[in-house]
Order: structure tokens, then sequence, then C-alpha cells
């Protein structure tokens, strides 16, 4: 029997998540492969030859070693034609299901070490996306912080390692992603904690500076970190580790100007600077652990992660006074997330619509500058 033609985004996380032999070549042009692409994969950029009937690029496409060849596009059409063209080549080739859409929900895991705490903290990444989220674990309960993908693949997560989610929590209101927060809440019986605001149009617990939400042996202690939203907090886990939500990257910054008009982007970059500021003179040991990447996740296990010394002396714009630090932001704005403005509105109002947030979601991470 002939091999299918198409595999879907679960198996080919599967396989990479497994080390097994698969090359992935990505037939996009290069700009949208260099904004985000599956990790470990190769481009050739065909994609306008081969919707005009031509392989263009792709003739002389040779797979490094005798291995199945997954060809991947915007939306899994063109990427089609092109396995049914290496095939006639001889070539072991599917299409990716979906494409770089369905790619999108694709996730792997990482443990992050917290050498001086009894806390057990997962790593969830959505590899597609640049999404970061974690389940901690401490004396059979857990704690998962802004949960991206579907709510049970955290509570699988948590059961299999025993745990049972207690508490979950988002940094801020997100503007890239649907918020899986509520669902996961409500699907595990949990509380649902959001920073205080009057964005939010339905009940959850209110973060304040300063408040300690705890689970089993842990604490999380809340910090005011205004900037990349108004309400945008971070969370500091017994005094080891710091999520940064979308305030402070490892290697960047976090955006200031969503749903915002450029007096208001400038008030908030002054904001951030401030944040900023106070965050750098916290413990240059303490972990960085933000809620998102601006690369493909390796299927490695190593976490995204980095000591606030480090960072500090990675970001530039660190060392800026406000003034600079506003128009070295201000310059470098980046386009919009896709369908953010209906993303925001949908996690203000909590709804999750229940259809497939592919559409809605796909598209480069661009929370950083």
């Amino acid at each position: 029997m002939a091999d299918p033609l198409e595999i879907n985004a679960e198996t080919l996380q599967h396989w990479l998540e497994n080390g097994e032999p698969v090359e992935v070549v990505d037939i996009r042009p290069r700009p949208d492969y260099e904004a985000w692409h599956v990790p470990g994969s190769s481009n050739v950029d065909a994609y306008h030859h081969i919707y005009a009937g031509r392989p263009g690029p792709l003739e002389d496409y040779q797979p490094r070693n005798d291995v199945p060849v997954v060809a991947v596009c915007f939306v899994g059409q063109t990427s089609k034609i092109a396995a049914q063209y290496l095939r006639s080549r001889g070539m072991r080739a599917t299409s990716l299901h979906g494409g770089m859409q369905s790619w999108s929900l694709a996730w792997n895991t990482a443990r992050v070490e917290l050498p001086s705490s009894t806390v057990e903290l997962v790593q969830v990444r959505r590899t597609g996306k640049g999404c970061l989220s974690y389940v901690l674990g401490s004396s059979g309960e857990a704690l998962v912080i802004d949960p991206s993908l579907e709510a049970e693949i955290y509570r699988e997560l948590a059961q299999s390692r025993g745990w049972e989610i207690r508490k979950v929590v988002d940094t801020h209101i997100h503007a890239d992603h649907i918020s899986r927060a509520r669902s996961l809440a409500g699907l595990a019986g949990a509380e649902y904690h959001l920073p205080a605001q009057e964005r939010a149009s339905f009940e959850f617990q209110s973060i304040h500076p300063g408040d300690v939400i705890r689970v089993g042996e842990a604490s999380l202690q809340a910090i005011a970190s205004p900037g990349h939203t108004f309400e945008s907090m971070s969370l500091l886990l017994d005094g080891q580790a710091l999520f940064t939500g979308d305030t402070l990257f490892l290697e960047s910054v976090g955006r200031p100007d969503l749903k915002a008009d450029r007096k208001e982007s400038e008030a908030r970059a002054r904001l951030l600077h401030r944040t900023l500021r106070q965050l750098a003179e916290l413990s240059p040991e303490l972990i960085v652990l933000p809620c998102h990447t601006s690369h493909p996740v390796a299927f490695d296990r190593q976490p995204i992660a980095g000591d606030l010394g480090g960072v500090v002396e990675r970001v530039e714009a660190l060392k800026y006074d406000e003034e600079q630090f506003v128009e070295w932001i201000l310059a470098r704005i980046p386009p919009n997330p896709p369908n953010y403005a209906t993303i925001v509105q949908l996690n203000e109002r909590g709804i999750n619509p229940g259809i497939d947030p592919t559409a809605l979601e796909a598209g480069a991470n661009n929370c950083a500058i």
C-alpha cells in the first residue's frame, strides 16, 4: 500500500521529539521561513514556482540521507504538490497537513532545574508559536502559568507526575494567543488568578503587587511590571526564579504598543523602562522564565531560561536612560501579531470561541522588541 501523501502535526511532533530520522523541507519564501519554521528544517524557496506549475529550486533538492522527507508550506496545499514531485524523483515524501498553520499548536517540554527549591518545574513550549507556559508541582499540588495549549494537555502533564492542578495564573491579558487559563481552571476545578484591572469582564481572583500565591510548599510573589500592558505582573518563585510574562525576554524586551496609539505607546514605554530597571536590581542569580521566545523551540529538552545577570548584560536597551529607551522602542516596533485585536477582545471577554484556534493564532511571534 502506498504511503499517505500527508501527515499531521502530531505525527511530525512525535518524530522530532523521539529523534526519528526525517528531513523537513520548507518551500515557503525565505522571509516567511526566517520569521518562523519547524526547528531543524531546511528552506528551498520554491513556493511561487510550484504554485505556477514548475518545480523551480526544488528540482535540485536532495535530502541529506535516504530518510523520509516532509514538505511544508503555509496551509498544506502547495506542499502536497511538492511532495508528489519529490515522490516522482524516488523520495519518500509527504506533506504536513495544514502547513505552518497547524504546526502552530505543536509543543514540547523541558524540565527547569531549581537547585535551591523543592518545586518541580516543567516548561511547556509551543514550538510552532513561541509561547512558553509552566507547570509547577509541589507536595502533590500544581499551578499553571500562562497556558496557551488545550487544557487537557496541562491536566495530563500534571496527572502523569501525580499532581492536582489547584491554581491557574495569567501574567497579563494576552494578545497573540487565546488564553486557555479559564478553560483549564474549569476543567481542573482550580482557582483562576489574573492581575487586577478593569479590562476583563468575567470573574477572577485579582492579583495585586506584593500578593503571594501559594501551591504546596511553594510561594509566588507578585511584582508589578507595567509596560507591555498596564496590568502585567512578574512572579517571583521562592527567591529562585522570575516569571516575566511578556515584560522581559532572554534577549529582548516586551513591546508596549498593542491596542495603543502613539501617545499611549510612549507612556507605556516609560513605564516599561522603570519596570525593567526595577527587575534588573533583583538578584542576578534569579532564573528568568519568560512566556515567549522569538525562535522556534528545538526538541532538545533544554529549557529556555537564563540568569538575570546574564540577561541584563545581553539586552542593550536595559542600559539606556529613559529618553534613549523610549526613542529606541518607538523606532523598532514590529508588525502587529495577526488577528491580535480579535484575540485581545476574546481574552478580555473570557470567551473561548469553541472553534479551531489555528487560523486566529497562526503566524510568527511579534511580542518582543
